[in-house]
């Protein structure tokens, strides 16, 4: 039977083939390669000026190619990627054959975690460029990716009390053996178990301070900034929070941010930082009811955006319905509520703190009316002994809002999951960056989580336009402005990569080659 047959290896070639011919013009490598030399690197933050003496260091476009193009084809380590620059022959092409060692790739990431979030919005511009950003509705929402830190060496105060007990338990139970033991080898060997246990006791006491001084409520003592969070229902894990906000016309993120803490007072910061990046505040945000929060809420109405937060279910109610909170009518022009038997449920006027923290958002009145003691129908309202008892939270103006906005338009909030999610599932469960590569800090981490937005907008930018479009771009603009690089650089310049304007004109579609050429003449 005949079979296809390979090439001799040992022959040679009367005309060897570049490497230039040996990369398609089609291939995405091309693309990453276009994209990072059209960036400013220095006025992004990476540094480019280097003393004259001493070997010559990688220039940073080098080493941001070589992540991108990791990250893309799912490689994140810096030990893999070096053993890539040196069998993989798009990144011989790409990298002008260099090979940087895996300290150097490893130091890049950690060193630039701020200038890796600029050229994350470099491709947030870029998606504008293609005109895949509506800017009119976006979505938000955090997702839990494990960090270098096992539970094991994650300690709260009754965790730590809990060993403390066992250790002074087995040192009882030391003591005592030692009592009854008869042979010196025996009283040794109980001495050394002694040691150990005192030992362990004396790094949990160490714990015990540092989380008295620090005022934290944990403690990890691998990545000491990674935090004990639920992940769903009762599985929980060492973690950080990455808080992203999507928009919705092609599900392209425009921001990420790398927290330590739960959902609850992240929306503020999230709508605060799309509305710069957007430009204006002429949209809506979506969010699910871990946001639900007043101080949160009252931030987005204060900046004028118009917000729809799922609602968390009620706490208590009514034996019957129909004397549920929600039927109650308040006043506010009288600060009092109308029971829906006619009575009037009266404050003293006093702010109360409830014990589950020491923020406004826990401050509230009490409302409530004698005329409960005599009611017909108080088994149907309360069982309390005193009567019904109402509560008014500082920011119940703020969530009523957020009611009604939910109310008014609930197709447009089931929308969210969609939205948002679909980022988080193509990068944890189709990519596999469902854990935190770096150690020691946000920091480190967000640069982390920095490269995996910027593969993802690149990818999701190249699927969407496909890689026709944006050869047949770079061709027509090549025409007049001789290389690629020249023209993309062009168009970058022309695009306000950081808080540009959705309303903003000023992109390739709506100018003339001519204008273009004028432009780069300045």
């Amino acid at each position: 039977m005949r079979f296809i047959e390979g090439k001799n290896r040992k022959q040679s070639s009367l005309f060897p083939v570049s490497l230039e011919d040996a990369i398609n013009q089609e291939n995405e490598v091309r693309a990453v390669d276009i994209f990072v030399d059209s960036l400013d690197l220095e006025d992004m933050g990476f540094r480019v000026n280097f003393p004259e003496g001493g070997r010559p260091a990688y220039h940073p476009g080098v080493l941001l190619k070589l992540f991108i193009y990791g990250y893309l084809n799912r490689l994140r380590s810096s030990r893999n990627l070096e053993r890539e620059c040196k069998r993989n022959i798009e990144l011989m092409w790409l990298l002008g054959q260099l090979s940087p060692d895996h300290n150097t790739i490893a130091n890049f990431r950690k060193d630039n975690p701020e200038a890796i979030k600029k050229v994350f919005r470099a491709t947030v511009a870029l998606a504008k460029h293609f005109n895949l950003i509506g800017g009119k509705l976006i979505a938000g929402d955090g997702t839990k990716l494990r960090a270098q830190n096992s539970k094991k060496n994650n300690f709260n105060k009754k965790k730590i009390d809990r060993h403390l007990r066992y250790i002074d338990n087995k040192l009882q139970e030391y003591n005592q053996a030692l009592e009854q033991a008869d042979g010196t080898v025996e009283k040794e060997n109980i001495h050394e178990q002694m040691d150990t246990q005192n030992k362990r006791k004396d790094t949990y006491h160490k714990l015990e301070q540092e989380l008295d001084q620090t005022q934290e409520d944990q403690i990890s003592t691998s990545d000491n900034e990674s935090r004990h969070m639920v992940l769903r229902g009762n599985i929980t894990e060492v973690v950080y929070n990455v808080q992203s906000t999507v928009d919705a016309k092609h599900c392209i993120p425009i921001d990420y941010e790398v927290t330590n803490n739960n959902d609850k007072k992240a929306m503020g910061a999230m709508i605060r930082r799309a509305k710069s990046i957007i430009g204006n505040n002429d949209f809506t945000a979506l969010f699910d009811k871990g946001y639900h929060t007043g101080s949160e809420l009252e931030i987005a109405q204060g900046l004028g955006i118009k917000t729809l937060v799922a609602i968390p279910a009620p706490g208590s109610n009514a034996p019957d319905p129909l004397y549920n909170v929600k039927n109650f009518t308040y006043d506010t022009g009288n600060d009092h509520y109308i029971c829906p038997q006619g009575n009037f449920l009266k404050t003293n006027g006093t702010f109360y703190v409830n014990h589950r923290g020491k923020s406004n958002e826990s401050r509230f009145k009490q409302y409530k009316t004698r005329a409960c003691k005599g009611c017909p129908v108080r088994e149907l309202c309360t069982t309390a002994k005193n009567g019904r008892l109402l509560a008014r939270n500082l920011y119940t103006p703020v969530y009523e809002e957020n009611k009604r906005n939910m109310e008014a338009d609930p197709e447009l909030y089931r929308r969210r999951q969609a939205i948002v999610e679909h980022p988080f599932g193509t990068m944890k469960r189709q990519w596999g960056f469902d854990h935190i590569l770096s150690k020691k800090g946000k920091k480190r981490a967000s640069a982390d989580v920095g490269f995996i937005f910027i593969a993802y907008n690149l990818r999701r930018i190249l699927n969407l336009i496909g890689k026709k479009a944006w050869k047949e771009l770079l061709n027509t603009l090549c025409a007049c402005f001789y290389t690629f690089i020249r023209a993309y650089k062009v168009i970058l310049k022309l695009i306000p990569i950081f808080n540009f304007n959705i309303s903003d004109s000023r992109f390739i579609p709506q100018h003339t080659i001519k204008s273009l050429i004028l432009v780069t003449n300045r």
